[in-house]
């Protein structure tokens, strides 16, 4: 399949490398034409149905194996135990943003906390921004851009949201909704951390997470289903993070998504 970045290198070669767009307050930016190219690809981003979330060869994994394998790991459609749970209750509901901007290196990367070692429950751990949708939210992208706000400073006029996921499933039978959002202008976010909620800020590759490099995994069970967790070591000058769980699946998934391709691995 063509993918967005190799769209976007044929657009740029007979276009200006930039255009203006403006934000809410009507300030100017300058919005790389990468970036342009993938919130138009994003914006057509249809999530696939519930019957056609896998494709023949995941389907004959999961059949041979039990393993839930679809790309999207603990995606709820695609989780048998989470297909019962409005049979019994109601999931409580979260978002996360998953912020795309471009790299110095013309690659995209995505903004990454790591969990205050105070917190009660995945303290220390590697997260999205984002938490669980109070009354007052509007939408799935309000939740995600407030808890945003409030964790980091990420001022939501910086922030074009451009799409939605497919909702996953977390282990605690919450269902978290990622939200893809671009940040045009890296260098006007001047981050404001929440220490209460997270201990430190930093960026990541997107295209890491389909590829096979520093990852592992392995097999767990959760309730009756057993299915694989995948684990990404990454180093950058401040610090080594391990990105693993529901986090690494929802990343797996949007970087399948931004690249049109599948992982090299197994999911």
């Amino acid at each position: 399949m063509f993918s967005i970045v190799k769209r976007a290198s044929l657009i740029m070669s007979s276009s200006p490398l930039s255009k203006l767009a403006s934000d809410p307050s009507n300030r100017l930016i300058r919005v790389s034409e990468k970036l342009a190219v993938l919130s138009r690809h994003l914006r057509l981003y249809n999530p696939p149905p519930n019957s056609d979330i896998t494709d023949a060869k995941e389907r004959m994994i999961e059949e041979t194996t039990g393993k839930v394998v679809s790309q999207l790991g603990f995606v709820e459609s695609a989780t048998p135990v989470a297909r019962q749970l409005d049979r019994f209750h109601q999931p409580k509901r979260a978002a996360v943003l998953i912020c795309l901007f471009e790299g110095e290196d013309g690659d995209f990367r995505v903004i990454l906390t790591k969990r205050s070692s105070n917190l009660s429950t995945h303290s220390g751990e590697v997260s999205l921004p984002g938490g669980k949708a109070d009354e007052g939210d509007e939408d799935d992208s309000a939740t995600a851009m407030r808890e945003a706000n409030e964790e980091i400073g990420l001022n939501p006029s910086l922030v074009n949201v451009v799409t939605v996921l497919e909702p996953f499933m977390s282990k605690h039978l919450i269902r978290v909704i990622p939200v893809i959002g671009i940040l045009s202008e890296k260098k006007s976010f001047r981050p404001v951390l929440n220490y209460n909620e997270v201990e430190s800020i930093f960026d990541a590759p997107l295209e890491m997470f389909i590829k096979d490099k520093n990852r592992r995994s392995e097999e767990r069970e959760w309730m009756g289903v057993k299915y694989l967790v995948h684990y990404f070591d990454y180093e950058t000058d401040n610090g080594k993070y391990l990105i693993w769980g529901l986090t690494a699946g929802i990343l797996i998934r949007a970087a399948s998504v931004v690249y049109q391709r599948h992982p090299s691995f197994v999911v």
